[in-house]
């Protein structure tokens, strides 16, 4: 079986200094004349992996630049795991009986349900 394991970047915050590309932008939105004026916004784009990342909510380029540093370290963090591969079980057999009495539950609900003045 082939496993492909994502490539692994690191997450500390000089690597992610080095390797992000930060852009700043006009927020927008609420927070005032400072907020509308100011650049406040910030983009990261990780170049090695792509992933791209913002942050604009607070009304200050510093506070956005390191929410948007810890953003990006969950991301990388979040995409480098290594999911383990699902393995297909049985139901047991009480889940069976179970599901076969619920499921003949329902049927008489819904044989319960016909149509007033017909006879079935």
């Amino acid at each position: 079986m082939n496993e492909e394991r994502p490539t692994s970047h690191p997450t500390d915050r000089e690597s992610l200094e080095r390797d992000c590309e930060m852009e700043f932008f006009v927020a927008g939105g609420p927070g005032g004349q400072h907020r509308n004026k100011v650049e406040t916004g910030v983009r990261l784009i990780h170049r090695p992996s792509g992933l791209i990342v913002t942050a604009t909510e607070r009304r200050s380029q510093s506070a956005n630049r390191e929410a948007a540093f810890l953003r990006m370290a969950l991301k990388l963090e979040e995409r480098q795991k290594v999911q383990r591969p699902r393995r297909a079980t049985r139901p047991t057999a009480a889940s069976r009986v179970r599901r076969r009495e619920d499921k003949s539950m329902r049927s008489q609900v819904k044989r319960g349900r016909g149509r007033i003045g017909h006879e079935e």
